[in-house]
């Protein structure tokens, strides 16, 4: 079944920075799920979930699943005949080693980074899976501190003026390293980033709301925000609190990052997120709700916040994951001072929380 409830709240669009790009505040993401830890009919069925639920976001990179995930998508616009200007696609380049027709081990050289060569190579490479002629956004991935910003400025450039993606972005980047972007673009009179991609949530806060915040990116910029994993990889559900379940994504993953969490596990800082998760429980049933649900609820409360990414393997989460529409309206500063004393991890730079 892929029909929302009746009693899902209605969707919330935000606009991308300080552009005219509208996006919806929740957005589905293909990392570790998508050509990869989910088969086709199920994703699909999760992407078909998320836009009747009013979800017109969707993410993907090209180094997820070495590109099969790109692939999903492409086939699940096919599949459903969506109206291509109903919807808003982005990919991310850097990773793209997948890319070379040679064997195992590809040659990698080239396929990496973000020189002018892979940029539109690899964004060809992208369309051509995705069987799009363009995306709405494309993200440098991350930085590529071999490759001069200005060739990376102008790369970017010359693949909106030829139509391949209508905005750029960056992901991870520093925001010195933002901001030497924008200077390069104010120079040459060229487009800048108009948003960033990194993760956010309740037990990770500094790049948000402190390094970012701190540069003044979002009013002096117009810095956008899309933000990955708000659930901390699953922690702030409460699923891992008395054992680590033998079908999750922490047991099972071969991601590099999910594989760093996992590595984490039984450690000091591990109990004290877990005590924490409990606490944040009590809030949560206060309010009638779920931790899960509460935590995105407290990412979507920043307005600085253009959408944040979820991932999904089954209808169900992605409908729970909108009802947090419906807790952002309570939380109010007395319930948002409780989670602050509960999680203590205010950055010290930032004397208000929201901008």
């Amino acid at each position: 079944m892929t029909t929302p409830p009746s009693d899902l709240p209605e969707m919330e669009y935000r606009f991308m920075g300080r552009s005219g790009l509208q996006v919806s505040a929740i957005s589905l993401g293909g990392w570790l799920t998508y050509g990869g830890h989910v088969g086709d009919d199920k994703a699909h069925a999760c992407l078909k979930s998320a836009y009747d639920a009013g979800i017109n976001f969707f993410d993907c990179a090209e180094g997820y699943a070495e590109g099969e995930s790109e692939k999903v998508v492409g086939r699940a616009i096919k599949r459903y005949g969506w109206n291509r200007s109903d919807i808003v696609i982005s990919t991310k380049i850097y990773w793209g080693a997948h890319n070379s027709s040679l064997p195992a081990p590809r040659n990698k050289i080239n396929h990496l980074g973000l020189s002018r060569k892979h940029l539109i190579e690899g964004t060809n490479a992208s369309l051509e899976r995705m069987q799009l002629d363009y995306v709405d956004i494309i993200y440098a991935h991350r930085p590529d501190r071999h490759t001069p910003i200005e060739e990376t400025v102008r790369t970017f450039n010359y693949l909106i003026n030829t139509g391949k993606t209508l905005y750029w972005g960056t992901s991870e980047w520093l925001a010195s390293e933002i901001e030497e972007a924008w200077a390069v673009a104010d120079r040459l009179g060229l487009i800048g980033p108009i948003v960033e991609q990194p993760g956010y949530n309740l037990l990770k806060r500094d790049k948000v709301e402190g390094e970012l915040a701190s540069a003044n990116l979002y009013a002096r910029r117009g810095l956008g925000l899309t933000i990955f994993s708000p659930l901390q990889g699953g922690i702030l559900t409460g699923k891992y609190i008395n054992e680590i379940p033998p079908d999750s994504r922490l047991a099972q993953s071969q991601d590099g990052y999910i594989k760093s969490v996992s590595r984490s596990v039984g450690d000091e800082k591990w109990v004290k997120q877990q005590e924490t998760v409990k606490s944040l429980m009590g809030i949560a049933e206060g309010l009638g709700t779920d931790v899960a649900t509460l935590s995105m609820a407290w990412v979507l409360k920043n307005k600085n916040i253009s959408s944040a990414i979820t991932g999904a393997s089954r209808p169900e989460q992605i409908w729970n994951t909108v009802r947090a529409l419906e807790v952002v309206k309570r939380l109010d500063e007395k319930v948002l001072e409780e989670i602050e004393n509960i999680v203590g991890n205010k950055p010290q730079q930032i004397s208000k929380r929201f901008g």
